[in-house]
């Protein structure tokens, strides 16, 4: 009498194409990515009193800040665009970046309990990261919007064609700090201190992006090079 033949739902394979991201297989866990990202959001703000506020509070102090540093003492230029509302912006976009950054880079080593555990994608985690994060910037990007209405009734701002590529730019900008913080993330689980240099080469590679001063304040060298690297 034969035996029947098992049916294999899934083949765990040590090497597989460099550009097979399995993005169907992640599809399926759509369930669990939704988990992942509830946990994140609950863990970030348990234990605290003001919750979810600190989403508002967080881009308005550390605004407030760089007007009174860069705008006020260091007096760098804006191009004409109200302070409060650049500094806002890059503040608003560079805190989505390097959060996104920062968490995947140690999403491996993180949840090696988990993935020693059970089997699910490992672009899990990390892509849950990127959503609870695109959660927080929603809100903070609200209030950039706010802002700039404010500044658009008074006739301060006026609205040019480069915004219909705003989601665009921002899909860009999550999918690099995913695919450089997963770079990290795999070589943190032998070198933990790459993870540590990287915390302090984000810090300061803000200052050597447009974040608290204008493309046009750069040299025309280091101008082509922020275009080709940024």
């Amino acid at each position: 009498m034969t035996e029947p033949k098992q049916k294999w739902t899934e083949t765990i394979e040590t090497q597989h194409s460099l550009f097979d991201l399995k993005l169907k297989e992640v599809w399926q866990y759509k369930d669990l990515v939704y988990m992942f990202v509830k946990r994140d959001f609950v863990s970030s703000f348990k234990q605290t009193i003001l919750g979810p506020i600190w989403f508002f509070i967080n881009p308005i102090l550390t605004t407030i800040v760089y007007l009174v540093v860069f705008g006020k003492i260091a007096n760098l230029p804006t191009d004409g665009a109200p302070p409060l509302l650049f500094y806002l912006a890059g503040v608003t976009l560079w805190n989505y970046f390097s959060s996104c950054l920062l968490g995947t880079s140690s999403t491996f080593v993180g949840n090696a309990g988990i993935f020693g555990k059970v089997y699910f994608p490992r672009l899990v985690t990390p892509l849950s990261i990127v959503i609870s994060n695109l959660m927080r910037f929603g809100v903070q990007f609200l209030l950039f919007i706010i802002g700039w209405l404010y500044y658009f009734s008074k006739g301060e701002v006026h609205p040019n064609i480069w915004v219909l590529a705003t989601p665009f730019l921002i899909l860009l900008m999550a999918v690099f700090a995913l695919g450089v913080g997963m770079i990290f993330s795999s070589l943190t689980t032998k070198y933990k201190d790459l993870n540590m240099l990287l915390g302090f080469g984000v810090s300061l590679y803000m200052y050597a992006t447009p974040v608290i001063y204008p493309t046009s304040a750069l040299p025309v060298f280091f101008k082509n090079f922020h275009f080709i690297t940024l």
